[in-house]
């Protein structure tokens, strides 16, 4: 049996997810999303790196291995860039509720992996609370909220690579949870590790921007006072805190049961959105969250 600790760093990442997706989309509007990507890393990465420097006394974890640094390193690009670029783009072609919905992938494929290279086994109880909580999850977001009529049903195309796109994505944040467990892989610093992942990410991001004529413009973003104390707040949650927690959670409980748990965040929204955003909550929503957390129950009774 796994420790308790990972489930409830799983969870307590789902709710610093939950607060930056929220911060994020408000600077989002502001200054558009890819430079709220980008600019997040470069934020997080100096708050990590003195975090680093408070715990172990130094900036950079300059004693880590060359196979560990692989790991870790690839994990981020994987997940911070090619997975969130592509569920990014993902938001723009289908929507956010679609996204979503198909990003609850993560811990299918997260299992899979996890059976395929780590040798990992889930017990029929742990299989079935991991569908019961992905059940009550997807019948949430799968709801539709608007009664007008879909406009991407006219762009069959542009909806099958938003479906792709929003697939892949899924398969790039479980696949970079796979390789930070590597990375973590006897006893690691989950902070160093998280330091190493964003500083490979926003150093490739960085030199992406800077070819592609974009890093002046993504500078130029931080000059919205309002839009630089949202990405701020959402960068502490959400690669700081919320990236450590999710390392946490990985290093201590089964990758499907961690990644299941972190899905909760489009479910902890739906107050968020009622009370921020004036949206309304239908029975569907509150049964699907009565349905998710009863998974969650179920997960920690195993």
């Amino acid at each position: 049996m796994t420790s308790v600790y990972g489930e409830i760093a799983a969870l307590l990442t789902a709710v610093c997810w939950s607060f930056n997706s929220v911060v994020f989309t408000l600077a989002g509007k502001r200054v558009g999303s890819s430079a709220v990507n980008s600019v997040r890393l470069w934020i997080a990465l100096p708050a990590l790196m003195l975090l680093n420097w408070a715990l172990f006394g130094t900036l950079l974890p300059l004693d880590i291995e060359l196979d560990r640094l692989f790991y870790l390193g690839l994990s981020g690009v994987i997940g911070f860039v090619i997975g969130d670029a592509m569920l990014f783009e993902s938001f723009l072609l289908i929507g956010p509720r679609r996204t979503m919905l198909l990003a609850l992938l993560v811990p299918v494929f997260g299992a899979f992996l996890a059976w395929a290279f780590l040798g990992e086994t889930l017990r029929i109880l742990e299989i079935a609370s991991i569908l019961v909580t992905i059940g009550g999850v997807a019948w949430v977001v799968a709801e539709r909220t608007a009664p007008e009529g879909d406009p991407l049903a006219v762009l069959p195309r542009k909806k099958l690579l938003g479906i792709w796109l929003a697939v892949g994505g899924a398969a790039g944040q479980a696949l970079g949870l796979l390789f930070s467990r590597l990375g973590l892989a006897g006893d690691y610093s989950a902070i160093s590790a998280t330091l190493v992942r964003v500083g490979v990410a926003g150093l490739l991001l960085a030199l992406f921007n800077f070819f592609q004529g974009k890093l002046r413009g993504h500078l130029a973003a931080m000059k919205d006072g309002r839009a630089l104390l949202q990405i701020s707040a959402g960068s502490l949650t959400g690669p700081v805190l919320g990236v450590i927690l999710s390392l946490v959670a990985i290093a201590h409980a089964h990758i499907g049961v961690a990644s299941t748990l972190m899905s909760l965040t489009p479910v902890m929204l739906l107050p968020v959105s009622h009370f921020l955003f004036r949206e309304k909550i239908t029975p569907r929503a509150i049964i699907g969250t009565l349905v998710a957390l009863l998974g969650v129950v179920m997960l920690f009774l195993i």
